[in-house]
C-alpha cells in the first residue's frame, strides 16, 4: 500500500506562492444530502446530492516584514483569489494531481497566540465556484 508523508506541498493564491509560510493545508469538498424518500421507498430513505461547496484551510508562520506574508495577505481581505494547492512542490501529474479554484479571502487574524508561542495565522476560506482536479 503506497504511503506518503507530506513535506514540501504547494499552495499558491492570486499566483502568489504561500508555500514557504504555510505548515498545513487541508481543502474540503462535500455535497449536499437531499432527501427524495417517497412512500414508494418501503420505509428506506432515499438521499440525491445537491450543490457541491468547498472551503481551503491554511496555517502560516506568520511574517510581518514589509511584502512579506501579512503583506501579501491584507490587501485581499474581501476578495475572491484564485488558489492552486498540490502534494508536492513538483508540477502536476498522476501523482501530484493539482486543485484549482477560486476563495473567497473572508478573514485574516494576523495575530494569535500567548506569551512563547509562535506567530501562527490560522484561515478557512470558502470556495466560490467550482474546485477542479488535474493531473497534467
Amino acid at each position: 500500500m503506497p504511503k506518503m508523508v507530506l513535506t514540501a506541498a504547494f499552495v499558491s493564491l492570486s499566483s502568489t506562492d504561500l508555500s514557504e509560510w504555510a505548515n498545513k493545508i487541508e481543502l474540503q469538498t462535500e455535497v449536499e444530502e437531499k432527501d427524495v424518500t417517497t412512500y414508494k421507498s418501503l420505509g428506506w430513505k432515499e438521499i440525491l446530492g445537491g450543490l457541491k461547496s468547498g472551503s481551503l484551510g491554511l496555517e502560516f508562520k506568520q511574517d510581518f516584514a514589509a511584502t512579506e506574508l501579512d503583506d501579501i495577505m491584507w490587501p485581499w481581505l474581501g476578495q475572491i483569489v484564485p488558489f492552486v494547492v498540490r502534494a508536492d512542490q513538483g508540477s502536476a501529474s498522476t501523482s501530484n494531481p493539482s486543485y484549482t479554484g477560486n476563495c473567497l479571502v473572508k478573514g485574516w487574524n494576523p495575530l494569535t497566540g500567548s506569551v512563547g508561542d509562535e506567530a501562527s495565522v490560522s484561515v478557512s476560506f470558502p470556495t466560490s465556484g467550482a474546485v477542479t482536479r488535474t493531473t497534467a
